[in-house]
């Protein structure tokens, strides 16, 4: 009797360890399908940003009018799902949410756009890569992410940050051969692929990484003000309502034009509530769930 029991014991401690590990397994992998889906969400956001803009739209109202539809979207999750949150705002939650507007609106934002005047949605999307070498560089200087090289994870982490800057630079100063050429006499010489000093591709490049820097502090900061402020919903919509209110201002001192901020029913309407609700909205909240569970470096990697 004594040996059944202490079987019978035994199993349920090991069914116990098998359901905690699954259960595990499935918390990681949510943690990486929030990730995917961010990344599909923004895929569309530089294409559609990119066609707001080459029909001569203000990129400082397209990011004023993203966080204020933002910032409505998140109020009604708000009212939803956290209206009974009991965290407090302080003083110090507040300095940070008003950084997180400064970093994600004024410089992360409004510079993406004008490095996505210079080049295309692919070269966003690929310099994008540099995201979570910063993040990490960041991260390390902020003692964040402890840096071991005798460790095979730190050895993988330095090879990736300098592929990506490689990556980056290949980028940048590299033309190849186009995929399609509607020109039937072209010269041959011009068919081959060559390094091209292309001034607005270079131009628009720079611009692009400062703006990846501005972001990749943005996650640092995100990440301290989650766990100081555990609402992620409730950080968001703050997040949002304090890019809306920089951006506006920055929008009327260096955008004096009224009819800037004329919407039509037409992509000039699409890109900033895709920007807004999806984005702004959405996006940044599934981020603030992975990085209530992971590093912020964590959710740049994916």
């Amino acid at each position: 009797m004594e040996d059944q029991q202490e079987q019978e014991s035994t199993g349920r401690v090991r069914d116990g360890r098998g359901s905690s590990r699954k259960g595990e397994v499935c918390e990681e992998l949510r943690q990486y399908m929030y990730c995917i889906f961010s990344n599909f969400c923004f895929a569309g956001y530089n294409i559609l940003s990119k066609i707001y803009l080459d029909k001569g739209m203000s990129r400082y109202v397209l990011v004023a009018y993203g966080h204020a539809f933002g910032t409505l979207a998140t109020a009604v999750f708000v009212f939803l799902f956290e209206r009974n949150n009991n965290s407090k705002l302080s003083v110090a939650i507040l300095r940070n949410v008003f950084f997180l507007g400064l970093l994600g609106a004024v410089f992360g934002r409004t510079l993406f756009y004008a490095g996505l005047e210079y080049t295309s949605p692919a070269v966003a999307s690929a310099l994008a890569n540099l995201i979570p070498s910063i993040t990490f560089i960041l991260a390390v200087l902020c003692r964040m992410e402890k840096l071991d090289i005798s460790k095979r994870s730190s050895q993988a982490k330095i090879l990736g940050t300098i592929v990506a800057f490689g990556g980056a630079t290949l980028m940048t100063l590299y033309k190849g051969l186009p995929v399609l050429s509607f020109h039937i006499h072209d010269h041959p010489a011009a068919t081959t692929s060559r390094l091209l000093l292309d001034k607005d591709l270079i131009k628009g490049s720079l611009i692009l990484v400062v703006s990846y820097i501005s972001l990749s502090a943005f996650y640092i900061l995100q990440t301290i003000t989650v766990k100081m402020y555990p609402a992620p919903i409730t950080l968001t919509s703050l997040t949002c309502l304090s890019g809306a209110i920089l951006s506006i201002i920055m929008t009327a001192i260096l955008d004096h034009k009224a009819s800037s901020w004329k919407l039509s029913w037409n992509i000039a309407l699409l890109a900033p509530i895709y920007s807004g609700v999806v984005i702004f909205g959405i996006t940044v909240y599934v981020q603030t769930l992975a990085i209530r569970k992971k590093r912020s470096s964590f959710h740049d990697t994916v």
